[in-house]
């Protein structure tokens, strides 16, 4: 068997990385920073605990990294909602259906503990500084306000229209999260009634 070019190389250890991303999202999503080792992560991975340490140095690193990439997702998501087609309802509405969407669980979940758990790093605390929601709804003003002038939402303070609307989404993904029995997600349509005139 021939020897491996630089290219294949590079190409085994990206996916290497990846699958210790993946398997650190899951870890960390459940457990926190504070209740996570490397060796769960490593395990979760299915790679040696020493193969994880030629990735990354540190739970601490690895974990930034993690929402790093999590908090630049969610603001480019934010932002990309003005390119979506159709009128500002119908951009909400996507956007709406996409931040309920149980793929992004294990994301919504890692964010969460950032901005609760101790022990975080303090880059991780300058990040959730950055991407605060104050943040997010700044990104929404422009896109609130065209569809309270065409109709589309109710007329009121944009901003409290806005942060109620995120707080509203927020509380619904940690009740799916928690997977009570008998709780269902409210369908989209139904929860925005609350910024759009019956």
């Amino acid at each position: 068997m021939s020897p491996l070019n630089e290219e294949q190389q590079h190409h085994i250890r990206d996916e290497r990385r990846e699958q210790i991303i993946s398997a650190a999202l899951k870890v960390f999503a459940r457990r926190g920073i504070i209740g996570t080792k490397m060796s769960m992560i490593a395990a979760e991975a299915e790679i040696s605990h020493g193969l994880l340490y030629h990735y990354f140095t540190s739970k601490e690193e690895l974990f930034t990294t993690l929402v790093e990439r999590a908090m630049i997702a969610s603001a480019e998501a934010m932002q990309s909602v003005y390119e979506l087609p159709g009128s500002p309802i119908d951009k909400i509405r996507a956007l709406t259906q996409d931040m309920l969407d149980e793929s992004g669980t294990d994301y919504f979940l890692l964010i969460h503990q950032a901005r609760t758990s101790d022990g975080v790093p303090e880059k991780v605390v300058e990040l959730m500084k950055h991407y605060s929601m104050d943040n997010y709804v700044k990104q929404l003003q422009a896109l609130f306000r065209e569809g309270q002038e065409l109709g589309e939402l109710v007329v009121g303070d944009l901003d409290e229209m806005i942060s109620s609307y995120l707080s509203v989404l927020s509380g619904l993904m940690v009740l799916n999260v928690q997977k009570i029995g008998g709780y269902q997600l409210p369908r989209v349509d139904v929860l925005l009634r609350m910024i759009a005139p019956l």
